[in-house]
């Protein structure tokens, strides 16, 4: 079997045993490929299973044919593919690293397929009729277990194995009255027939393989994003808090060395620094909390349009007519509608399959307003039908409801979902207001 990557068989895992339970329009783009896959390897099975039983079903056999392998025939057919078809999807598993194909499966159906090959052989020479039927009897006989088993061991293997079987087959079949043209007419129409549905069906799985891969690495260089704001984070902390922290530890020290040697004024001094140093680093590291819970807005849009770059998502940012005029929003509110932009970009990574998001702000009529719009929505929607709630969107609703302002949640055509937000401006802060040019500054309660 060739071997696959950790991140696809976790992707594997979690993606087929996912889809098993939406319908078609609720699956990913890489779920209906999977399916479609699937599809394809259990339709090779079951077309050669088609074609051995409606052999085993003509007038030659049921005529030429003694009564007892008339009858079981078709039957023998039938439990070819049943047998081939449970071999296939245990292969196409074990192939995404999801599990291993016992041994007692796979001899189950080596031996029903060389019963079924046989049977073709016997009727070709004791059944008047079915000369010409040979090339097709063996090449359904062999291909369903041939495809499947190909998943399951390497291609050197596979080779081996199909030029062993020719081989037996070059001996056998002149037995059946033959001549040398017919003979290698059938063992070359066989060869084709094994080789090319083997292939196909390795092709196929190991494209899908790699789909896998490629959406683990997806998601691997979203959480690396993550990870890096994290990092980011635990950084300014370290810068802010290192070296204060240190300082207050010399100057206590210093402070009761003095107090000891009788210093009361000096130690009362080094105590009134290392009072200073604390104040100055707590509001150092609400200055840093700030800019990583104060949620900007610009800078929000920014990291939405990073992040979601990293996640392999296109996020294209826009407003009408010459643009959102941020900077002239009030305070409050950019950090509310910079929260929304946070929530709803993780919404975008979390949930769904998306490929493309736009994210809209524009300030009319007296509303500031934040639209974030998203494709790839998993499951069944329905335009027009609210989202169910949840903690996060139950948390900006809090945030804007704080403010006058309301949001709103639920799928859109084409299998979309949006986000949007509305917050009233104050009149002072409404576009073509006198006052409008310029925000209100930050004050320590916005932040607080």
């Amino acid at each position: 079997m060739v071997p696959l990557g950790a991140a696809a068989l976790r992707a594997g895992r979690t993606g087929v045993s996912g889809m098993r339970v939406r319908g078609w329009s609720g699956r990913s783009g890489l779920a209906k490929v999977d399916l479609y896959t699937r599809g394809t390897v259990y339709l090779l099975v079951w077309t050669a299973l088609v074609a051995l039983t409606l052999l085993m079903l003509t007038r030659p056999v049921r005529l030429g044919a003694h009564p007892a392998v008339a009858a079981g025939a078709p039957l023998l057919a039938v439990a070819n593919g049943v047998m081939s078809t449970l071999l296939a999807r245990r292969s196409m598993d074990a192939y995404l690293g999801q599990g291993r194909v016992p041994p007692r499966l796979v001899g189950g159906a080596a031996v029903v397929a060389a019963l079924a090959a046989g049977t073709a052989l016997w009727l070709a020479a004791a059944a008047a009729g079915m000369e010409g039927t040979l090339p097709m009897a063996l090449s359904t006989a062999l291909v369903p277990f041939l495809t499947a088993h190909c998943l399951i061991v390497r291609r050197r293997t596979t080779v081996l194995v199909h030029g062993g079987l020719l081989a037996l087959l070059g001996v056998l079949v002149p037995l059946t009255g033959r001549n040398t043209e017919e003979t290698l007419f059938t063992l070359g129409t066989v060869a084709f027939s094994i080789g090319w549905l083997a292939f196909t069906a390795r092709v196929s799985m190991w494209t899908l393989a790699v789909m896998w891969e490629l959406r683990e690495a997806r998601d691997v260089q979203a959480r690396l994003a993550v990870a890096e704001e994290r990092l980011r984070f635990g950084r300014d902390l370290h810068d802010v808090l290192g070296r204060n922290l240190a300082v207050i530890a010399l100057k206590s020290e210093l402070a009761v060395q003095l107090a000891r040697r009788g210093g009361e004024r000096r130690a009362l001094e080094q105590m009134a620094e290392v009072q200073r140093i604390a104040r100055e680093s707590q509001r150092e590291v609400r200055d840093v909390v700030r800019g990583y819970r104060g949620a900007d807005l610009r800078t929000e849009l920014d990291g939405a349009r990073g992040v979601l770059g990293a996640a392999g998502i296109t996020c294209t940012i826009g407003s009408p007519g010459n643009g959102p005029p941020i900077d002239v929003l009030p305070v409050e509110i950019q950090s509310a509608l910079a929260w929304v932009v946070r929530e709803a970009t993780t919404n975008v990574l979390r949930h769904g399959d998306a490929a493309q998001c736009a994210i809209t702000l524009s300030t009319a009529a007296g509303t500031a307003a934040l639209t974030v719009e998203n494709d790839g929505v998993q499951g069944r929607t329905t335009p027009g039908r609210p989202a169910a709630p949840g903690t996060g969107l139950t948390g900006l609703r809090e945030r804007l409801a704080a403010l006058g302002g309301t949001l709103e949640a639920g799928p859109a055509p084409d299998a979309r979902f949006r986000l949007a937000a509305r917050v009233p401006l104050p009149a002072g802060d409404a576009p073509g207001s006198r006052d409008g040019s310029r925000a209100r500054p930050a004050t320590e309660n916005d932040h607080s």
